[in-house]
């Protein structure tokens, strides 16, 4: 296990949704917290990584779940219709790893979130930090 990335992130927004980080490998973090979350913190969290994608130029996401709870209905439609068509446009984000969360309909909300985002947009889920680090390495270096 390689923690030698995570040990050189710079975290950038914190809050009881979760914490924010920038990788200079090339990404954004978002380490979520456990239990439910309501929608206005999620869209202020997705909204501060909207601001660290813009501020640092980089365009893929690892989302790691851990123990998060489902997303609200609302706030699934919110990143579907709003959020990341707004990320498309705006940083030419197309790539996010997904580290799944352990509970089972956490795993039925994400579906339907990848399942529904806009074309273009490409997830790519994971039960582990490691390989999910592999595949944003992987993608193109123009898509830092």
């Amino acid at each position: 296990m390689n923690s030698l990335p995570r040990a050189q992130e710079k975290l950038y927004f914190q809050s009881s949704a979760g914490k924010l980080y920038y990788q200079p490998a090339g990404y954004v973090r978002l380490a979520w917290t456990a239990g439910r979350i309501p929608l206005e913190m999620v869209q202020a969290f997705y909204e501060q990584v909207l601001e660290l994608l813009h501020s640092t130029g980089v365009r893929r996401i690892l989302s790691d779940h851990g123990q998060r709870s489902p997303l609200p209905a609302a706030a699934q439609e919110w990143l579907t219709t709003n959020w990341i068509p707004r990320v498309i446009a705006q940083t030419n984000t197309r790539h996010c790893a997904i580290v799944e969360g352990a509970d089972p309909m956490h795993r039925l909300s994400t579906q339907s979130i990848v399942s529904t985002a806009p074309n273009g947009f490409q997830f790519k889920r994971f039960d582990a930090i490691e390989p999910a680090e592999e595949w944003l390495a992987k993608i193109d270096a123009g898509a830092k």
